[in-house]
């Protein structure tokens, strides 16, 4: 009787331990599976091929040497986002001046993409007109690319990505990222303004000094720069280059028509 005892004591404190390293071993992968790591400003923007209302897509080698934007959303045929890739096809011709390509992305499979895409080119909204949608609507029903750049964020939706924008370099590198709730819509006047500026300050920049855009900068508006221009050597060492003006001795503004 004392062995039987013993052995049923035995193989309770087993069950026990068994189910305890199972719970851990549950909440370590609950864990892992929430932790997708957002790619960061300065890194190369993660590559991945998928199927898009264009076709297959290889971001973002097949868009060159431009200036990309990644836009994802959280739904088709939802109320916002509807709104957002209306203005963003409104915007398709200041997207070309400004030499940037521009795909969208949602956890949706091409079909229903398709479904939407089809709809939203027959509306009028705010008395603008219909218009047709060139850019690529990627179909990421397996959520791969919303893991890959981290579009997942379990505590808002664990299957719909967040409101995310991604604006990287023709080096493909990643400059810029947003994100935005569910509930909000985002603004595309700053998204263009923000390429702008980084294109501006790319081009003007030099190996010595970096073009800088200050507070509220549009295209047109002074600049500032990191380091103060060197004065002429037949004037005075103190006197302010013709071009550029200081308020403060780390403050240098170069005047936008220069």
């Amino acid at each position: 009787m004392k062995k039987i005892l013993l052995l049923f004591i035995i193989a309770l404190s087993m069950t026990q331990i068994f189910a305890q390293n199972s719970s851990k071993s549950s909440k370590s992968e609950a864990k892992e599976d929430r932790n997708f790591r957002i790619p960061l400003i300065g890194e190369q923007a993660p590559s991945f091929t998928a199927e898009t209302t264009n076709g297959t897509l290889n971001f973002p080698s097949d868009f060159g040497k431009k200036w990309k934007i990644l836009f994802s959303h959280p739904q088709d045929f939802t109320p916002v986002c509807t709104t957002e890739i209306l203005e963003l096809a409104h915007l398709q011709g200041e997207l070309d001046k400004l030499d940037i390509k521009i795909a969208v992305i949602s956890t949706d499979p091409v079909e229903t993409h398709n479904q939407w895409k089809k709809s939203m080119e027959s509306l009028d909204l705010n008395n603008k007109g219909t218009v047709k949608i060139k850019f690529p609507l990627i179909g990421d029903d397996d959520l791969k690319v919303a893991k890959l750049y981290g579009m997942i964020h379990p505590e808002s939706n664990t299957t719909r990505s967040v409101r995310g924008v991604f604006i990287i370099d023709p080096n493909d590198v990643i400059q810029v990222i947003y994100f935005y709730p569910a509930n909000v819509g985002r603004n595309t006047d700053e998204i263009l303004r923000t390429v702008a500026a980084l294109e501006t300050s790319a081009k003007q920049s030099t190996a010595g000094s970096k073009v800088l855009c200050p507070v509220n900068w549009n295209p047109g508006k002074d600049l500032l720069v990191s380091i103060p221009p060197k004065a002429q050597e037949s004037k005075a060492a103190t006197e302010v280059p013709e071009g550029y003006y200081s308020p403060a001795w780390y403050l240098w503004f170069k005047k936008a028509s220069q």
